[in-house]
């Protein structure tokens, strides 16, 4: 084949699997922010309080949780595209169960919840997975914004959601009308993702990695899942709690405290799509110690703000800063291709306890305190995550930089001895 063809079927190959994998994160946004735009109903529908609804949250997270260290081996023995396709069906059984539970038996509702946590764990890995494969084929970073497609697809939710409470569509069509879509159209979107390839022998270092005991025995992939864990907890607390929090302490109507979970999810996406100029200039543990510092503000702002426009700022702020951890934590697992989906895995699975702790703990706490004083908690998380900062930095380029330097002082002639030294 023609040199010059061959690098443009390439380059169209690579870019429609771009194309493709924005719209499989988007999809993936679009199931969780469907039923969560409708949380506030649900939670009239079954008379739950603050504790309650921590609980009902409770059953999506451990559903992630259970799935995620089977998702590490899953994914890399049967790729990313067949991944996708296989759990995007169970994404849509859980929606429809959640819409049929929300119309007719509410135990079907808590079975669906636990369905969807469970395909989204699986769904998560494969496609960061190939997300990092790309992010190497392009070789610049790509994560944030590939998450700032999932963000998209939130976003595009939770307007959805606001709008169809706002013109008192029923619950269960809205969400059942969802989960048809997903599982429908993500099939078709995979099939432009690459061909996968990757084995042990592509690791530049020549390594291997199998997924189990010894990733999680990794010190830097333990740490990098702590971050994940502390911008999940961020993250999930904004998208699960800020509508009830403004709902609630001021005293406004569903429909606005369903455009102030929009706007928590806005400045996520935008954040998430800014983020490669800010990795660009800051690096990765620059980028990620500016973003904890404006979720730390934004969530002080939000909760202890005088009125509610300061709940929308301090909601917008805390957005923005907390999009960027999860997605810098993974495309820094994946630095080494042969070890990417069982360090994924682990720190999937690792930040997955930030959903799983996030809402019993904001929910035992709001009983007590109220839900803004308990969302401090998410502060305090993020000043913590500032010590992690240094495990994002890029393992390889330094392996490279050291190996570099230390061919270029060997191949360095030896200085010529001074002839007639000086005497003491």
């Amino acid at each position: 084949m023609n040199p010059r063809a061959a690098a443009g079927s390439y380059a169209r190959e690579t870019a429609s699997a771009v194309r493709s994998t924005y719209l499989v994160f988007a999809l993936l946004g679009l199931a969780g922010a469907t039923w969560a735009s409708r949380l506030p109903q649900i939670r009239d529908r079954m008379d739950l309080d603050a504790a309650a609804v921590g609980l009902l949250l409770l059953l999506l997270a451990v559903g992630g949780l259970v799935a995620l260290p089977l998702a590490g081996p899953f994914v890399a023995r049967i790729g990313p595209r067949r991944a996708v396709t296989t759990v995007s069906a169970l994404v849509g059984a859980g929606l429809a169960a959640v819409a049929t539970g929300f119309a007719l038996w509410p135990p079907l509702l808590l079975a669906g919840l636990f369905a969807l946590g469970t395909a989204t764990g699986f769904w998560d890995v494969a496609v960061a997975v190939h997300a990092a494969d790309l992010e190497r084929r392009l070789g610049r970073a790509l994560m944030p914004r590939f998450f700032a497609g999932f963000s998209l697809g939130t976003v595009a939710g939770a307007c959805l959601g606001a709008l169809l409470t706002a013109l008192e569509v029923p619950v269960s069509l809205h969400i059942g009308a969802v989960a048809l879509l997903i599982t429908v159209l993500t099939p078709v979107a995979v099939r432009r993702f690459l061909p996968w390839t990757a084995s042990p022998a592509s690791s530049p270092r020549g390594t291997t990695q199998k997924p189990g005991p010894r990733a999680w025995r990794a010190p830097r992939t333990v740490a990098l899942g702590l971050v994940a864990l502390a911008f999940a907890l961020a993250e999930g607390a904004g998208s699960n709690w800020v509508s009830l929090t403004v709902i609630d302490r001021h005293r406004t109507t569903a429909a606005v405290g369903t455009l102030a979970y929009a706007a928590f999810l806005t400045a996520v996406t935008l954040g998430r799509w800014l983020g490669p100029l800010v990795v660009g200039r800051l690096g990765r543990p620059g980028a990620l110690r500016a973003s904890a510092s404006a979720a730390c503000l934004g969530v002080v702002l939000f909760t202890a703000g005088p009125g509610l426009w300061t709940g929308f700022a301090g909601a917008l702020l805390w957005g923005a800063g907390a999009a960027l951890g999860f997605p810098l934590s993974l495309s820094a697992g994946s630095d080494d291709p042969a070890q990417a989906a069982a360090r994924v895995g682990v720190i999937t699975s690792i930040g997955y306890c930030g959903f799983v702790c996030g809402p019993p703990l904001f929910g035992t706490l709001a009983d007590r305190t109220g839900l803004a004083p308990a969302l401090l908690v998410v502060a305090a998380v993020m000043a913590a995550s500032l010590t992690l900062a240094g495990a994002l930095r890029d393992t390889l380029q330094v392996a490279r930089e050291k190996t570099i330097d230390t061919d270029a002082v060997a191949s360095t002639p030896p200085a010529p001895m001074n002839p007639h030294p000086r005497r003491p």
